[in-house]
């Protein structure tokens, strides 16, 4: 093999040993969470007192449970959205303060106000509201339900 020849084949397989780490780490399977199914039969309580809901003290504090978010919003009352995102299902909304407080998803950047309206489309797919649950406050035990 000529030298010529070697360093064409070499530039070849750097570049494709450079460039195949880069495309399978943008890949959906590398995106950190999970494509799930909204949550059904929502039905829970939260103890306002507990070690879990501590973040819930603040304004703008939020706790993930059972794919759902519980948030405190910006003003003091408590919110519950899908933890599950309308845009391709990954469980990874979150509530921001932004915007006096919205539940974001930061895998393709959805964002959704608090009565689950979208407030932004995502690629050319029509934007979908995300599921808002009901709240009962009662004493120091939030129940969060459909």
């Amino acid at each position: 093999m000529e030298r010529k020849e070697f360093l064409r084949s070499l530039g070849a397989g750097a570049a494709f040993a450079l460039t195949f780490p880069c495309l399978q780490g943008c890949s959906k399977d590398e995106i950190d969470g999970d494509i799930v199914e909204e949550p059904t039969g929502v039905d829970f309580t939260i103890d306002l007192n507990s070690e879990e809901a501590q973040p819930l003290n603040a304004n703008g504090g939020f706790i993930l449970k059972n794919l759902v978010v519980v948030a405190k919003n910006l003003e003091g009352d408590f919110v519950a959205a899908s933890q599950v995102c309308s845009h391709q299902s990954y469980d990874q909304v979150r509530f921001v303060d932004q915007d006096g407080g919205i539940f974001y998803c930061d895998v393709h950047g959805s964002r959704f106000a608090q009565d689950g309206t979208p407030l932004n489309q995502v690629d050319s797919n029509p934007a979908k509201p995300i599921k808002i649950y009901n709240l009962e406050l009662e004493g120091s035990t939030l129940r969060v339900f459909e």
